[in-house]
């Protein structure tokens, strides 16, 4: 892993979600380099995220579970948040995550 002084919102982002939707799976990709923001930003993620807790949840609520725990990184900078939540099964069944929709400008900030 990368030392927290360089990815401290992605490091931030692994460890919530790791705490609190205890993943068997968790992959946290910044991104921001696809869209107009400066180098080095960390504004545009995407999470994969597979979890037995999203067993029997609707996939609105498993997004809702997801943004509730990453609230503060999403009130404090991060302009974009794709996920993807399945649940073992599911991922087993497929595990594609497929492309982030493309921006539709903005700064990103």
């Amino acid at each position: 892993m990368t030392s927290n002084s360089m990815k401290p919102v992605e490091e931030s982002i692994i460890r919530k979600i790791s705490e609190r939707l205890a993943p068997q799976h968790l992959e946290v990709i910044n991104e921001s380099y696809m869209h107009n923001v400066p180098k080095g930003s960390e504004t545009h993620f995407k999470v994969v995220v597979i979890s037995e807790n999203f067993q029997s949840v609707p996939l609105i609520k498993r997004h809702r579970m997801v943004n509730e725990v990453l609230q503060e990184e999403l009130n404090s900078g991060v302009h974009a948040l794709s996920i993807l939540a399945k649940t073992p099964q599911q991922w087993e069944e497929s595990q594609n995550i497929g492309k982030s929709p493309p921006c539709r400008g903005g700064a990103g900030l």
